[in-house]
């Protein structure tokens, strides 16, 4: 009965990978082989999982990585899946009881499935939230990846989905990016794909909001326009141009949002160009006019303050 590899990207998580595998163990008898991609620790994190997976019975196979980044690390176990069916998870995410039955009955159910979305709990700094169904997804093909792209369909997280390796082919995470790679793979994988969805959430995904947002704030041009090249890729799959510039504008909204709470209104400014010229839906729309007044009146109260403080 065995069916799915299950795909585990791990960078220093000795403190939590032990964890993760535990809540995957109800699945075993459906769980062909764990491949866990030690990506450069310096910590215990292959003899942890190792330790666990002996106490869980489940196969793990640990490969030695220096890829130091998780879609380097999920490309590397692709090319070394041997089972029919794909689940990743990061090593500080937890599975949810059944979650991974839910997916495969659903590709019985639905014969010619190819990939399957859940639900997910979202747990953010430590608070648990409610749980994301996924809403506006369609049978198959370019109009998934399409309304993917422009966020018109609910985000999918690693660990919610299953995938079968036929649809996956050569499609790979780009490496080397801050952010938005799980987007760039799932809308390649997505776009050839039969899809169906379950509405029984599948994991927990564990969010700290200042790491999150701490990607958008390093070298903040350069790794966007690094991200643009790799969003643009792309349209080799078919994808419109105007979906590549929907998702470069709904990018650049969420990165001038960071620096606008971080208090940088330049950078904040400019990202907000950037939105402003991409087409959006109308609630888009309205943000991206809500953020160019709250940076307008803070830049007007910085100049009153200064003029006070010289006066």
């Amino acid at each position: 009965m065995t069916a799915i590899s299950v795909i585990i990207p791990a960078h220093n998580a000795a403190a939590t990978v032990a964890r993760t595998l535990a809540s995957l163990a109800p699945e075993a008898e459906i769980i062909g082989e764990v491949i866990l991609v030690d990506d450069s620790s310096t910590d215990d994190t292959a003899a942890a999982a190792a330790d666990a997976a002996l106490r869980l019975a489940l196969p793990l196979r640990v490969v030695q990585s220096s890829c130091r980044d998780a879609g380097g690390s999920r490309n590397l176990a692709l090319t070394e899946a041997r089972f029919p069916w794909i689940y990743m998870i990061d090593a500080d995410d937890l599975h949810l009881k059944g979650g991974l039955r839910a997916l495969l009955s659903k590709t019985r159910a639905k014969p010619g499935t190819d990939m399957v979305v859940g639900a997910y709990r979202r747990r953010t700094d430590g608070l648990d939230r409610r749980f994301k169904t996924p809403v506006g997804y369609m049978a198959a093909g370019l109009a998934n990846a399409s309304a993917y792209l422009e966020g018109r369909m609910r985000s999918i997280a690693v660990g919610s989905a299953l995938v079968s390796r036929r649809a996956v082919g050569d499609a790979r995470f780009p490496a080397g990016l801050a952010y938005d790679e799980d987007t760039l793979f799932w809308v390649r994988v997505m776009s050839k794909a039969s899809l169906a969805v379950v509405t029984q959430p599948i994991m927990t995904y564990i969010v700290s909001c200042a790491r999150s947002d701490d990607r958008f704030t390093v070298k903040p041009a350069r790794r966007f326009l690094e991200w643009r090249l790799a969003l643009r890729e792309l349209a080799d799959c078919g994808i419109p141009k105007s979906s590549l510039k929907a998702r470069e504008g709904l990018v650049a909204l969420k990165i001038a949002r960071v620096h606008y709470a971080r208090g940088d209104l330049e950078t904040a400014a400019k990202f907000l160009a950037v939105a402003e010229a991409a087409p959006m839906v109308s609630a888009d729309i309205w943000r991206r006019m809500r953020y160019r007044l709250k940076i307008a009146a803070r830049r007007r109260f910085s100049v009153h303050h200064i003029q006070l403080q010289s006066a």
